[in-house]
């Protein structure tokens, strides 16, 4: 059947039905009426103010094409129209949640966030930093967690100032244990404290190691300082504390979402950010 008998039957039956209309988008296999050809659509152009398809065969032959009619699709007559816009996927911020467009950063609560050193609210920072301006939520370095009690008794926690703390090493029987357990017993901390912690030595564990390239994070023998031993078995500049710092910079790079992360932190910090948000009553 020619193109213009084709085209002919068309027209004389569009009274009577109206022709299916197929989106032009790549893997749609057609066949060109007036030509035989068929093929799958690799992509759709403008050429010449007018929209076209390029098409290829089996054999790889490729052939261009204006939208409209004139096909067969699935045994069938179609008319070829351009594909509609499709609805662009919601933002999402480095944590995974959805950004909300034009979102003001909240006025700080009087609730924060703690976490043991630098490196730990850096990491927070990059990933969940986004939603904690939302929230108005700050996240503070203790830097160190040794009089974890005496901190929280000078915080004075209670409805409406509360803490969230994350700790390194949160193990049960461990000194980080103790402390925190000590620290719950500072009066207000019942409700208004949640302590969590992840089972690392250290915050850089809590990157994936895929994230930087690496199979495995190396282990370090009991004794030897963790952040030294790793950076000198990566082979990175490690003797000073400006060798620390460049090599956590490198570490921070390589995480781009909550992705990088390993589950056993994100939950913590999800939780932490969970108790800060819900709504509180009572003193």
């Amino acid at each position: 059947m020619s193109y213009h008998q084709w085209g002919a039957q068309d027209l004389a039956n569009r009274r009577r039905t109206v022709l299916a209309r197929v989106e032009a988008r790549p893997g749609v296999v057609l066949e060109d009426v007036q030509s035989g050809f068929v093929g799958e659509i690799l992509r759709t152009e403008k050429s010449g103010g007018m929209h076209v398809m390029i098409l290829e065969d089996r054999r790889g032959k490729r052939r261009t094409f204006p939208l409209g009619f004139g096909f067969h699709h699935e045994g069938s007559p179609v008319e070829m129209v351009a594909a509609l816009e499709q609805a662009a996927a919601p933002q999402r911020t480095a944590s995974g949640s959805v950004r909300v467009a034009g979102e003001r950063a909240r006025t700080a609560r009087a609730s924060r966030i703690w976490v043991e050193g630098k490196h730990d609210a850096e990491l927070v920072e990059k990933v969940w930093g986004d939603d904690l301006r939302v929230e108005g939520i700050v996240v503070e370095p203790l830097h160190g967690v040794d009089d974890l009690a005496g901190a929280v008794r000078d915080f004075a926690p209670s409805t409406g100032r509360r803490l969230g703390i994350l700790v390194d090493h949160l193990l049960p029987g461990t000194k980080e244990a103790r402390i925190a357990e000590k620290a719950m017993a500072v009066p207000g901390a019942a409700r208004n404290v949640l302590i969590v912690g992840h089972p690392y030595v250290d915050v850089w564990q809590a990157v994936k190691p895929r994230a930087l390239g690496l199979d495995a994070w190396p282990v370090i023998p009991r004794g030897e300082d963790w952040k030294t031993g790793i950076l000198s078995r990566l082979g990175w500049p490690h003797s000073t504390q400006a060798d620390t710092a460049n090599g956590w910079k490198r570490i921070l790079g390589g995480v781009s979402t909550y992705a990088d992360l390993e589950p056993s932190l994100l939950a913590r910090v999800e939780e932490v950010i969970d108790f800060l948000t819900a709504p509180v009553t009572g003193t």
